[in-house]
């Protein structure tokens, strides 16, 4: 493995290229990650970084995000087959269908969509940031996809706000239970819950906290707490595991597991630089498009 990391460390310098990883990955990618982090924070390292390729350690939806941004830029994913099934669960017609659905309403899209859909859609959110995107269009009614729990977890959190929404969700947030969480109060009465806002909303009503990868993993960091019970994926329980070692965290079921987030490999990041290969591409029209529903939400959520 060492010699992996540093070949690709060595490539990276050749290629004034960086690495960016979402903290579902596999937790070796980090040996050779510029950043770390959820969907808000890469968008922006994306946006900023002055290198002249981005290897994207995630999955589909992430690259063509980051080529959105920086079209200039050449944009690898190591892993083509990396997808994401709530992002498949809507395409352009789907999405223009609901729009039809409520005409003059306006449309928000999870940043967990394809470039098409997000091209349709009015500004973009991710769940860091999703509340905030949502009530700064000032209207009582908001269209919202594709995460359907999402949507109305947002909608709990504010006034008067109706938040229709697509049917989509995370397989992996969605099959966490009422059941799950009551059996995890029963078992580690003494343990703060911790819950990603994909969970259905009667799940995520349980929580001690919900919020999004980088929301739990703060609230880890400044809690004096010492035992959690992580309701997200996986990769999200082993870096705290890892920068935590004096505290304890358990993961609410053992199949929290994205697969296409673990099908990125240290060797896929080395071949994808030393090749350049499965570069990511976008027509420019539907760049355009749906760099102005991005641009927008990093506008409003500084």
């Amino acid at each position: 493995m060492n010699d992996i990391v540093e070949r690709i460390n060595k490539l990276k310098k050749e290629k004034n290229a960086i690495i960016l990883a979402h903290s579902y990955q596999n937790i070796e990618i980090d040996l050779v990650a510029d950043y770390v982090g959820d969907s808000l924070y890469l968008s922006r390292k994306a946006k900023d970084t002055n290198a002249d390729i981005i290897v994207f350690a995630g999955v589909y939806f992430m690259a063509q995000t980051a080529k959105i941004i920086s079209p200039e830029k050449k944009v690898l994913l190591p892993d083509i087959n990396a997808g994401c099934l709530m992002a498949d669960m809507i395409n352009l017609h789907q999405t223009v269908d609901f729009k039809n659905q409520y005409p003059g309403l306006p449309v928000v899209c999870y940043i967990n969509s394809t470039a098409e859909v997000k091209a349709e859609c009015d500004i973009c959110c991710t769940s860091s940031n999703a509340v905030e995107i949502v009530k700064s269009l000032n209207s009582k009614r908001v269209l919202f996809v594709p995460d359907a729990n999402l949507g109305k977890w947002v909608e709990s959190r504010l006034d008067s706000v109706e938040v229709i929404t697509y049917n989509g969700n995370c397989p992996v947030h969605h099959n966490v239970t009422v059941s799950d969480i009551m059996h995890a109060r029963k078992k580690y009465p003494d343990a703060k819950i911790l819950i990603h806002p994909e969970c259905k909303p009667e799940v995520s009503v349980l929580g001690d906290y919900v919020g999004s990868t980088s929301g739990i993993i703060n609230y880890v960091k400044k809690s004096n707490e010492k035992r959690f019970v992580i309701v997200t994926e996986k990769g999200v329980a082993e870096r705290l595991e890892r920068d935590y070692p004096d505290k304890e965290f358990i993961i609410i079921k053992d199949n929290m597991l994205c697969d296409s987030m673990k099908l990125t490999t240290l060797e896929e990041i080395l071949y994808a630089l030393e090749r350049e290969r499965h570069e990511i591409t976008l027509d420019d029209s539907v760049r355009e498009l749906s760099s102005n529903c991005i641009e927008r939400m990093l506008r409003v959520s500084k």
